[in-house]
């Protein structure tokens, strides 16, 4: 599990950056851009995002990268064509198979998908749903149905965080903080005690 954070990047990261070549996966992420978000925005934004999350926290992987900027592409990409990802590179074949590693199957329940990951997802298929789902908690804090955002929390505390667990204290500690932020949107707008009061009056 990684336990640090690196506060910059060092010389041989940056080099690594460097020889990394996105471009191709860029050109097929561009695909999202008419997929809008519940938070506002679009897919290929939050493709973007999650890439740079990655980095942030220190993974410079080529095949963790290249996956990271496509990964919703064959979930909210109808009749996607594989051969697309396949025809890139040397390393298209380690990136579509971390992508599906990631992509919920259709017609699969969330959380049978999301424990999935926790007992069988590779250490970079964990890697990528945490930084994949960091992105998605800051978006959040722009979501106003409360209902929606519990929903939310409580799936990022049940599922999400045993898998920055395994992986990355860092990514927890973003986690909880970002958790923390949301519960406490809900309890100043008063989405809390109108439910208490709401659950109150239906067992009388």
């Amino acid at each position: 599990m990684q336990t640090e954070k690196p506060d910059r990047m060092n010389t041989q990261a940056m080099l690594q950056l460097k020889s990394i070549y996105l471009a191709p996966y860029l050109q097929l992420a561009t695909a999202l851009i008419g997929k809008s978000r519940y938070a506002g925005g679009n897919m290929f934004r939050h493709q973007i995002d999650t890439m740079g999350i990655l980095i942030d926290y220190g993974y410079i992987d080529s095949v963790l990268l290249k996956a990271s900027v496509i990964h919703d592409l064959v979930e909210d990409v109808p009749g996607f064509d594989p051969k697309l990802i396949l025809e890139i590179d040397s390393e298209s074949r380690q990136v579509y198979d971390l992508v599906m590693e990631v992509t919920k199957k259709e017609g699969q329940q969330k959380a049978d998908y999301l424990r999935g990951i926790i007992e069988h997802g590779s250490e970079k298929a964990k890697i990528l749903k945490c930084a994949d789902r960091i992105s998605n908690m800051i978006s959040l804090g722009f979501v106003t149905n409360p209902a929606f955002i519990e929903r939310y929390c409580d799936e990022t505390e049940f599922f999400i965080f045993p898998i920055a667990l395994a992986v990355d204290y860092n990514m927890y500690q973003e986690l909880i903080g970002l958790v923390i932020s949301r519960r406490r949107y809900l309890e100043e707008s008063g989405y809390i005690d109108r439910k208490k009061k709401n659950e109150s009056a239906q067992n009388d």
